[in-house]
């Protein structure tokens, strides 16, 4: 009989494990609609599409995410944002810049995760579980090219920077900080109130780390954008999140809520670890985030 007890939980086990590998393909696209812009801001234009992108983790050959990302162009957005951590292998970088071609040509801005610095080790599971933060590789990954590559495309750097541009009738006000989860941000460098004249101001940050959010929101901003969570990846049935990877709260770990005065979006992303291939009740999704005028 205790035979019969271990060959079954094995069994149960390995289907959990089949079920969640699966799962790794099966991309949504997220959808909301925010009304930020002042009023006569779009000029009789319905929305201004704000396309959301995270934590591709791209391992070489992954054709169906390929072929799912570049596919996001037929929404035709205004304005790509990506959060970070493109990269699970030194190999990534052209699959990654396929994946994201046709998006390239659009305007767009990101920030880089320690995934795009440094290659994923092997994960603890129990580790994960227990919400402890895990030391990098430090194995550099090629990061400059793929930085290069976004920047000769036209996409704006917002790592530990500000920028003020316009896309179409809409003028942006983006600032960024470096991956907080591991420390690497400077508030400093960009702190300060969102330039007076913009008429949509974006905060980005790798990781949704209260103690960076609060900043961003005590200086006037009007919508976070982060990714890092995986929405939390392995997780109970209704997408509740057990831990985050970070400080925020599990009720905030994926998808749009308020943060104080600010809105914050957290992107479910596109990837996982190469050593961690498995999500649980945590699709991998992009967020369509639709811009509209106040009331």
């Amino acid at each position: 009989m205790k035979l019969q007890w271990i060959l079954g939980g094995v069994a149960a086990g390995l289907g959990i494990a089949a079920w969640g590998f699966s799962e790794l393909k099966k991309f949504e696209l997220k959808e909301y609609t925010l009304p930020l812009l002042p009023k006569g801001t779009l000029r009789g234009e319905e929305e201004f599409r704000l396309l959301h992108i995270s934590d591709l983790h791209m391992i070489p050959g992954q054709q169906t995410k390929i072929d799912w990302v570049s596919a996001l162009d037929t929404l035709k957005p205004d304005l790509v944002v990506n959060t970070g951590d493109n990269l699970s292998d030194k190999q990534a970088v052209p699959d990654t810049l396929r994946a994201l071609g046709p998006l390239l040509a659009r305007p767009g801005v990101f920030v880089f995760g320690t995934n795009d610095y440094w290659a994923p080790r092997p994960v603890n599971p129990f580790k994960y579980l227990l919400g402890k933060k895990r030391e990098p590789s430090y194995v550099d990954l090629p990061w400059r090219d793929m930085r290069a590559a976004f920047m000769e495309h036209g996409w704006y750097d917002g790592t530990q920077s500000r920028h003020e541009f316009k896309v179409g009738t809409v003028r942006l006000a983006v600032a960024g900080v470096d991956d907080p989860h591991h420390g690497l941000d400077d508030y400093s460098e960009i702190a300060g109130p969102p330039h007076e004249d913009a008429d949509l101001s974006l905060a980005l940050l790798h990781a949704p780390e209260p103690r960076v959010l609060e900043k961003f929101a005590a200086d006037g901003y009007q919508l976070s954008l982060s990714g890092h969570t995986h929405g939390g990846q392995i997780c109970l049935p209704g997408s509740r999140a057990i831990v985050t990877n970070c400080g925020i709260d599990r009720p905030r770990a994926q998808g749009l809520h308020d943060f104080g005065p600010m809105k914050m979006h957290v992107s479910n992303g596109l990837g996982t670890s190469k050593f961690a291939p498995v999500r649980l009740f945590c699709r991998p999704s992009a967020t369509l985030l639709r811009i509209t005028e106040v009331d």
